[in-house]
């Protein structure tokens, strides 16, 4: 039944998006491991399409928030407000409080701004006024960033960047698939003629069989392995914390079930270390940026080396 449900989500989205299956698929992968995506790339090229493309396909309830400098706190999570009608205050619920969030051009935000949405992600709660909300199920956050703008713009701390399971890019089309597009959006509008597929509740019935996905000690411990070696490269001043560890790991499991498997393979770690580790290192030679980061992870899963068993269940 999962697989059905994945492969309406994938076709689904197909019907708007052209190329990019791999980011699609890591995409879904995040959301079966419960987690939260990043998704950094030059102005035009589709990020906020796939965002509202997944929403669009899940009957649940999606929330987009425009980042900007003079955005607050409050506008993310709510704030009470003195109801004179009734002589006391009132909480008014902010756009986390729904199962799928655009969190649109989030580096625009003030560091302040940002770190609202922690507590949000890491804990699938609010508090506000000392007093603790919890959010619905399921609840994925998608942000947007433009790696090139600098005018205007707040990078994110660590601490908020290692709230997301993956950071992804989209990927680049070739000119056939540039002229599928045109051809597509010329005379039609594929977004808004989408249809949901499937709900809210079935992917948090997915999000818990994510978890049951089997992982064999040996490539647990080849991840473990390959995390520890982010933290003794020459390059890196910071490596993977142990957050990045676990996020690892559910990042394969989903991986593992959008591919319509119950046990993860080698190759599902492959496919998930870049996105899950290259953000989480703070490298020695800042020049490198972000190329550098995955340079190292991909360094190290040729050098770390992988057992060879049979990775199902016994």
């Amino acid at each position: 039944m999962e697989l059905k449900v994945l492969e309406n989500l994938q076709d689904n989205i197909s019907k708007v998006m052209i190329g990019n299956e791999g980011t699609v698929k890591l995409l879904l992968a995040a959301l079966l491991a419960e987690g939260h995506v990043l998704l950094e790339d030059v102005p035009g090229t589709g990020k906020t399409v796939l965002a509202k493309s997944l929403a669009k396909s899940v009957d649940a309830q999606f929330m987009r928030v425009q980042f900007t400098p003079d955005l607050l706190p409050s506008d993310v999570t709510g704030l009470n407000y003195f109801n004179a009608k009734d002589g006391k205050f009132v909480f008014r619920k902010g756009p986390v409080f729904c199962n799928i969030l655009l969190a649109d051009e989030i580096n625009r935000a003030t560091p302040k701004t940002q770190s609202s949405l922690l507590e949000c992600m890491a804990e699938n709660q609010v508090t506000v006024d000392g007093v603790t909300r919890t959010l619905g199920k399921p609840f994925f956050v998608i942000a947007t960033q433009n790696p090139i703008e600098t005018i205007g713009t707040f990078p994110l701390p660590e601490a908020q960047t290692d709230r997301f399971l993956m950071q992804v890019s989209m990927e680049a089309m070739t000119q056939e698939q540039e002229l599928s597009m045109v051809e597509r959006f010329l005379v039609r509008e594929p977004l808004k003629e989408l249809e949901r597929v499937c709900g809210g509740e079935e992917i948090t019935m997915l999000q818990q069989q994510c978890r049951s996905v089997y992982v064999h000690r040996d490539l647990m411990k080849y991840m473990i392995e390959t995390v520890h070696a982010t933290r003794r490269h020459e390059k890196v001043i910071c490596g993977v914390s142990p957050r990045g560890t676990i996020a690892f790991v559910r990042a394969a499991q989903g991986f593992a079930m959008t591919e319509g498997r119950e046990y993860v393979v080698p190759e599902d770690i492959k496919s998930v270390a870049v996105p899950v580790l290259a953000h989480r290192l703070s490298l020695s030679a800042r020049t490198e940026g972000q190329k550098g980061e995955k340079m190292v992870i991909r360094e190290i899963l040729e050098t770390v080396k992988l057992p060879t068993e049979e990775w199902e269940k016994r």
